[in-house]
């Protein structure tokens, strides 16, 4: 590092802390020694996703710093692990090139690679994970369609049309006067309380960014001290103590950003509180077969203004009275988004004899907001659309989704408070519903907790050892992880299963099943010609490579990943460096046998083929040409000139 570097990192260093220390600024980096956070760092030094996944989602501080003054980011990033760099920015870690920490973490960059990815994340360049979340409702303050406001707001010349369930969630006055009167249809602010002033408190309530310039941009001083009098009179009113404090201008851009990050945090953290005492405390399981008797009042005391449906999802028969199965009750003509959009509308199940018992299905209904549900583009198609799902009815509309409760209220957590922490049951079910309802990033968090906590046991490391054994018991499908990929369109889940498939492909190789998804990967292409490259099998067969190549480099047999080594040489050589030695015609045969077998039962090392190796590099040289001449036979076999 040359002086001029030094002394910038010096000097940044100086200049952070005594911002600290004075207290006008929080610590990025604050000193962790737990054990917990130890073993976080080391799973980030080893490149383990797994281990680091479900750290992260156990609450670790992604941008603490060790005993020895090191980042889990700046760990990874000297250590190369790309992937592992990309979940910790994506959950939160910060690179800052202006900060000692993230200067560090950009100088020890193993590669450009690395060091673009970090670039990307800077924060003049990113935006703080909440800001989807608070941008969608601030839009909601100018969206004309669907109407989605409930309540409205006067001054003596201005009209806001606003949303019951924010401004409980954002207001403790709100929270008692529309509790109190959850009716409530309008509120009028007192006169001598101008309309600027109301305009930034609802602003701020709709997590837009309040300038304090832009607010008194124009005004001469009288003017702009009856505003800012009537904010800190309008703040105390709504009970909203920051509020004054909050749109006070800032113009160090890191006290800026930490306003901000506490600011949408605070929010979140108001409107995650209200979403569960309210929206899924309300939650209501009802027979399947009842669900179209079911009547929910408008005026309700969580404002909500539709209803989600999700069935249980199991083998179980259920019980139909006949009298249900033909009440005949009168349906619309209009037709239904689900079937318009391509989601399929689930059908009341049909018994098979009207005097035969079995246990009734159930279905749970969440009340819900369509404010929140638009930042789904299906239901914004939906409630701005002549379906039948966004006409104006007497009772709420019942919309069903195809997908588990348990899925349901994941999905309806993430849009309310942009959180998503759910486990490895229920992802791939997250990861279509996500996509069929046009979810992105929430369908990136479900492929991403897939190919970070697939490896069942074993962690990411301990998995990819291919002389260890590997999990018998799998805890995901890994086929149909593939073909999760292939439809909803997610690269990341074809690497991941290709990957995974190459690390263990002897345990694979020879099972129909493996053939038969070889056969689906050549189909995906169109009018694919005789000599085209089959996607899956090239990708296996790179991470095939990579599996022995490090050991290969290590031991300077790389060469031998590149010729095909005799079975006879390889037993040769194993059996003089295991000290069996050759007595000619005359000695071989039943005595060599014999201790051969002599060897084995002391541990003598075998390949795929069960022929024996003189150590576990020869192993690997024989074990890589085994299988990839397994995958050439398997071609030949299909019919594939790949």
């Amino acid at each position: 590092m040359d002086t001029k570097k030094k002394f910038e990192i010096q000097k940044a260093l100086a200049s952070e802390n005594q911002a600290v220390s004075s207290g006008a600024l929080k610590e990025d980096n604050p000193l962790d020694t737990t054990e917990t956070f130890r073993q976080f760092c080391e799973a980030c030094r080893r490149g383990d996703l797994k281990v680091c996944q479900e750290m992260i989602q156990a609450g670790v501080n992604v941008n603490a710093r060790d005993r020895h003054d090191y980042t889990p980011l700046i760990l990874a990033s000297l250590c190369g692990h790309y992937e592992v760099i990309q979940l910790l920015l994506e959950n939160g870690a910060l690179c800052e090139r202006d900060t000692f920490q993230g200067e560090r973490c950009l100088y020890n960059a193993l590669n450009d690679r690395i060091r673009n990815l970090l670039l990307s994340y800077d924060y003049a360049k990113s935006s703080n994970p909440l800001q989807p979340l608070a941008a969608h409702i601030t839009s909601l303050l100018t969206r004309p369609e669907p109407k989605t406001a409930d309540i409205t707001i006067t001054t003596y010349d201005e009209t806001f049309n606003l949303h019951k369930f924010l401004l409980a969630a954002r207001s403790p006055y709100f929270a008692k006067k529309l509790g109190a009167a959850p009716n409530t249809a309008t509120w009028k602010l007192p006169d001598k309380i101008p309309t600027q002033s109301l305009t930034v408190a609802m602003q701020y309530l709709y997590f837009s960014e309040v300038s304090m310039r832009r607010v008194v941009h124009g005004l001469n001083q009288e003017e702009e001290m009856h505003v800012l009098n009537g904010i800190d009179k309008i703040g105390r009113q709504l009970e909203m103590d920051r509020l004054f404090e909050d749109i006070t201008e800032v113009s160090d851009r890191r006290l800026l950003r930490q306003k901000r990050a506490e600011e949408l945090d605070r929010g979140r953290d108001q409107l995650e509180a209200w979403f569960k005492e309210n929206v899924l405390r309300n939650k209501l399981e009802i027979d399947t077969a009842k669900v179209e008797d079911l009547k929910w009042d408008r005026d309700n005391s969580i404002y909500a203004d539709i209803l989600l449906r999700a069935d249980d999802d199991d083998d179980e028969e259920y019980e139909l009275e006949e009298a249900d199965a033909s009440s005949g009750l009168p349906r619309s003509s209009t037709p239904s988004a689900s079937n318009v959009l391509g989601i399929p509308h689930q059908s009341q199940p049909q018994s098979r004899s009207p005097s035969r018992s079995r246990k009734a299905r159930k279905s749970t209904i969440y009340p819900a907001h369509k404010a929140m549900l638009l930042r789904s583009e299906y239901f914004s198609t939906m409630l701005t659309s002549p379906f039948r799902e966004a006409q104006q009815t007497p009772y709420l509309q019942v919309v069903t989704l195809d997908c588990s409760p348990k899925v349901l209220e994941t999905i309806l957590t993430f849009l309310y408070t942009e959180r998503s922490d759910f486990g490895l049951d229920v992802a791939i079910d997250v990861l279509f519903t996500a996509d069929q309802l046009f979810i992105e990033k929430l369908k990136q968090r479900a492929a991403l907790i897939i190919s970070t906590l697939g490896n069942g046991n074993s962690s990411t490391v301990e998995s990819e050892n291919p002389r260890g054994e590997t999990d018998k018991d799998e805890v995901i499908d890994i086929y149909e992880v593939i073909r999760a990929g292939w439809d909803t369109r997610v690269q990341r889940l074809e690497e991941f299963g290709a990957r995974y498939i190459a690390y263990r492909l002897e345990h694979y190789i020879d099972t129909p099943e493996f053939a038969e998804i070889v056969q689906e990967s050549a189909r995906r292409v169109k009018l694919r010609q005789e000599t085209d490259t089959v996607e899956l099998v090239d990708d296996i067969r790179y991470y095939l490579s990579d599996r022995f190549r490090l050991r290969f480099e290590d031991s300077g047999l790389d060469e031998m990943m590149d010729q095909n080594t005799g079975d006879a040489d390889a037993i040769a050589e194993a059996m003089e460096d295991l000290g069996v030695k050759d007595e000619g015609e005359e000695g071989s045969g039943a005595l060599l046998q014999k201790e051969i077998e002599e060897q084995f039962a002391v541990g003598a090392i075998r390949t795929l083929d069960g022929e024996i190796a003189g150590d576990e590099f020869a192993q690997d040289a024989i074990n890589y040409q085994i299988l990839l001449g397994k995958i050439d036979r398997l071609l030949e076999n299909l019919n594939l000139d790949a």
